[in-house]
């Protein structure tokens, strides 16, 4: 019998945190998953308040999976309405994952205007033409930009980007001959990180806030898809309808204070998996301390 790992992981749910929209490369395993963390080939399974992990690969676990993160703390910073009430006890458990910084950022350069579905297709394409493979696992690992930078436009079309292959191999591009240094990112603040990533192609300030979010652990970014216009919209503009990206984006940095990613993650997986609601008067809300 193969011995595994064990991690305690109360208040952690895995199926949540890899099936919200935040990585595309993990595939069910059984009644477990298999994927990687960066290079690092790793199955895991939830039994529990217990994680078993493939050995040795345990504190690779709990820090991807962001289990020292105090939920409840950050739950209860949360604006008191009834929409992102709902959202939490949905996502209950939901945890926001520290990804590699240039995988995060390539990722979810092509997701635009795209399905989780169809952004997995592109992800798993990627890495099966240009990714390193990993000796005895199915799963490549995402590739470097250094090796997108040599591919034409053409090559990455056809692994399902569109459009949005200009944008990566230019990104890519960007990023191997140095124009911007993504590790440098870290030491800057929010609003000078945020520029530098837009200087990127097709990257603007949704793409960006993604990466604050799930690769540079900004907690605060707060990325607006369709999606989360969409709920920010019905629930607290619902009698002002000309409300503008840039109201909206300062309404979030304001109502959702420093854990405003993970508010903005539970909306948006409560949102796109749920029946849409109907219209509902809603209380003012409680800004986040």
């Amino acid at each position: 019998m193969k011995k595994w790992g064990v991690l305690p992981a109360p208040n952690f749910n895995l199926r949540l945190t890899l099936e919200s929209g935040q990585v595309f490369h993990w595939s069910p395993d059984g009644t477990g998953y298999r994927g990687l963390i960066g290079a690092r080939p790793v199955r895991v399974e939830q039994i529990g308040e217990e994680l078993q992990v493939t050995p040795g690969t345990e504190a690779a676990v709990a820090r991807y999976f962001a289990l020292d993160h105090d939920l409840e703390a950050i739950c209860a910073s949360f604006p008191a309405d009834a929409t992102m009430a709902q959202a939490v006890v949905f996502c209950r458990g939901l945890r926001l994952i520290r990804q590699p910084l240039w995988e995060c950022l390539g990722t979810f350069l092509t997701s635009s205007m795209k399905q989780v579905a169809h952004i997995r297709q592109m992800s798993q394409a990627l890495r099966q033409r240009f990714g390193q493979p990993v000796p005895g696992w199915d799963i490549p690992v995402y590739p470097e930009p250094e090796r997108l930078a040599r591919a034409t436009e053409a090559e990455l079309r056809a692994c399902g980007l569109g459009y949005r292959a200009k944008h990566l191999l230019g990104t890519a591009r960007s990023i191997a001959e140095g124009s911007v240094d993504l590790e440098a990112v870290h030491a800057m603040d929010d609003e000078a990180a945020l520029a530098e990533l837009c200087r990127l192609p097709g990257v603007g300030p949704k793409i960006a806030n993604c990466a604050l979010l799930f690769a540079y652990e900004r907690l605060s970014a707060f990325p607006i898809d369709v999606w989360i216009e969409r709920v920010l919209r019905r629930t607290y503009f619902a009698r002002k309808p000309k409300v503008s990206a840039g109201q909206l984006r300062e309404f979030a940095a304001n109502a959702f204070g420093p854990y405003g990613g993970y508010a903005q993650q539970y909306l948006f997986h409560h949102a796109r998996t749920q029946p849409r609601p109907r219209r509902v008067k809603t209380a003012a809300i409680r800004p986040a301390p």
